[in-house]
């Protein structure tokens, strides 16, 4: 599951670092006036935002190992980097949004004039006398022009008797049904275009109930009014609203990965457990605990042990490959009446790891895993010691010179 976890965060992580590197490509782009001056800016401006997201790895990094210069350098350029990602950011959300809002301001203006359109329209169509089709009509005054009285009337210019009277009456009104019939085949005509338009403006997403130009920035405002934050300007919350959305690229793709990569743990280290040393073996790291044993074993048993076979140990130690074990083969030795402190111990071990460029255990850790090879720790005096070890550099205080005393010594054992 956490490696689940791990691979989706840092597909996220390389999606916000992609796409603000393409916001700077293009901004950077945009600052060349010729072709190559602009591929020259591009790159090095998406370059710039890439390095942007490593840069904690660096910093983090150089603060563990204690390297200052190096974390004061990082932090220094990834300020730089940072400041003109940002800039870039915000030039471009600024820019969609602009271009989004008018847009849609536009949209929702032409969808509030075809409606409006629509409506005169259909008040006009419903102005309309009632008539025939145009068809019908023209048919009738075809049939009429064919008439002895059209010629007689010469075409009703010449009107002459109440028969010529009444078939230039008839044939007028049939002119201006006509007419109203052709004028309704205009309007159809243009109502159905109108409502085609509506149609498509719907498709597209343009309402005409709405008519604010940014709705997200309108609703926020009036959010914002509602809880009691008072009135804020539409165009202050647009604003915002392309900080937001810079922020939120340059802060995801900056430290997404840092944190995306941090399931894996990539800093630390899993050390396998120490060797576990036979009894035989466990004497010579801990000269103290054998010296007792000896003192109060008659000389002859020593000697019946010392020469039998069985007590050598068969297994062989197994080469260090803890930084501790390595750390105990290079610098410790194992010398009967020493002893070293906790802390004298560990300063050393500090600077093994500065020596070899290894990242330190911390002290508690490293205790625990001291006292896993088998050397006796033992509280004298108020201080943890480590009893029959010293160290080989030989840099010690006079403190960690003087013999350990576990158990007084009498005369005839000295003897």
């Amino acid at each position: 599951m956490r490696h689940v976890l791990g691979v989706l965060g840092v597909l996220a992580a390389a999606v916000l670092l992609a796409v603000s590197a393409a916001m700077n490509w293009r901004f950077g782009y945009s600052l060349g006036k010729t072709e190559l001056d602009g591929v020259i800016y591009g790159s090095a401006s998406a370059a710039a935002d890439c390095f942007k997201a490593l840069v904690p790895f660096f910093f983090f990094a150089a603060i563990r190992n204690r390297m200052w210069s190096q974390a004061a350098a990082s932090a220094v350029v990834w300020v730089v980097v940072l400041a003109y990602s940002l800039t870039s950011a915000l030039g471009h959300a600024a820019l969609n949004r602009l271009d989004t809002t008018g847009q849609r301001a536009a949209h929702a203006q032409s969808y509030q004039d075809l409606r409006a359109d629509l409506k005169r329209a259909e008040e006009q169509m419903s102005w309309i006398p009632q008539h025939r089709p145009a068809s019908a009509v023209q048919a009738e005054i075809d049939s009429m022009k064919m008439q002895k009285v059209w010629n007689w009337s010469n075409n009703c210019t010449v009107i002459k008797g109440n028969q010529s009277r009444d078939f230039c009456q008839k044939l007028q009104g049939l002119a201006s049904e006509l007419a109203s019939a052709d004028q309704a085949i205009v309007l159809g005509k243009r109502i159905d275009d109108v409502k085609s338009k509506l149609a498509n403006a719907n498709a597209n997403g343009t309402h005409g109930s709405n008519t604010q130009a940014d709705p997200q920035a309108a609703v926020l405002a009036h959010l914002a009014a509602f809880v009691g934050l008072g009135k804020i300007d539409i165009q202050d919350m647009q604003t915002a609203l392309t900080i937001f959305v810079a922020l939120l690229l340059e802060v995801g793709s900056g430290f997404g990965l840092y944190v995306a990569f941090s399931t894996w743990r990539l800093h630390d280290r899993e050390a396998p457990s120490a060797p576990r040393l036979e009894p035989a073996i466990a004497t010579i790291a801990a000269p103290a605990v054998v010296r007792v044993a000896q003192r109060a074993a008659p000389a002859t048993a020593a000697v019946a042990i010392a020469n039998d076979n069985r007590n050598v140990p068969v297994q062989k130690l197994v080469a260090p490959e803890t930084d501790v074990e390595r750390f105990y083969k290079e610098r410790i030795e194992t010398t009967d009446g020493s002893s070293l402190t906790a802390t004298a111990l560990y300063e050393d071990y500090i600077a093994w790891c500065e020596d070899h460029e290894k990242e330190p255990l911390a002290l508690p850790t490293f205790g625990r895993d001291f006292s896993e090879l088998g050397v006796q720790k033992a509280k004298i005096a108020g201080r943890v010691r480590y009893i029959g070890v010293a160290l080989k550099s030989g840099h010690v205080s006079d403190d960690e010179k003087r013999p350990t005393v576990t158990e007084p010594v009498n005369a005839a054992q000295a003897a």
